[in-house]
Order: C-alpha cells, then structure tokens, then sequence
C-alpha cells in the first residue's frame, strides 16, 4: 500500500494532502494553494508574474473536512488534483466592508456587556 493508501485507511478514506499556501506582494488577500512537494511549479508563469515576489505563508495538512475561512477544502484538493493549484481571490469589496461592520458590531457589544457587568469581588 502506498502513502496515500496509508493515509486514507488512517483518516478513514479521506484524502490528506500537505498544502503550502503562497501570497504575493502586489495583490494583497489573494493566496495559492499548492502540494508542498511540488511547490510552485505546476502554476502557470502568467499567474505567477501577477502575484509578483511570492512568499510562503502557511503549510498544513488538508482534508476534504477540515474548516477553511474563506474557501471550501474540497475545492481546494480538488482543484491541486486536477491542475496542480489552487487560486484563492481577494473577497469583493462589499463583502470586507460587511465584515468589518459586523466585526465594529460584535466589539461595541462585547465592551457595553462588559461595562454593564457589576465587578467581581
């Protein structure tokens, strides 16, 4: 049995792939997702050429079940799989904007909870 035999036996038939995660410095919120082993090398020069000077960011072990900010792991390994990368794009403007609000919210509330709490004694 191979390693990827091995590994879906042990995570129960999931597939877990080694994922670097690269970013570049002239786009900024916009991330590859590659094999470590294979590293850049199977990402299109064009696309390269866009994210300028690329940087790694993260490694970690992905499954098809593993929680993700922004995207979905399957898609993920799925789209590693089939052309050797993944492209994570920058969110839409209105959707940082929305973030950002929602986040002012949830601060605005957890200080006006916490000053509205008696102190401990």
């Amino acid at each position: 049995m191979d390693a990827i035999g091995l590994a879906k036996t042990a995570l129960g038939g999931c597939i877990l792939r080694i994922v670097e995660i690269f970013k570049g410095n002239k786009k900024e919120e916009m991330y590859l997702y590659v094999d470590q082993k294979e590293g850049l090398r199977q990402v299109p020069d064009d696309l390269l050429s866009t994210f300028g000077q690329t940087e790694s960011v993260m490694v970690l072990p992905l499954t098809q079940d593993k929680k993700l900010a922004r995207v979905e792991a399957a898609d993920v390994l799925d789209a590693i799989e089939k052309q050797g990368y993944f492209l994570q794009m920058p969110p839409a403007p209105e959707a940082l904007a929305e973030a950002q609000i929602a986040a002012m919210v949830k601060a605005e509330e957890q200080l006006a909870e916490a000053q509205n709490q008696e102190p401990k004694e």
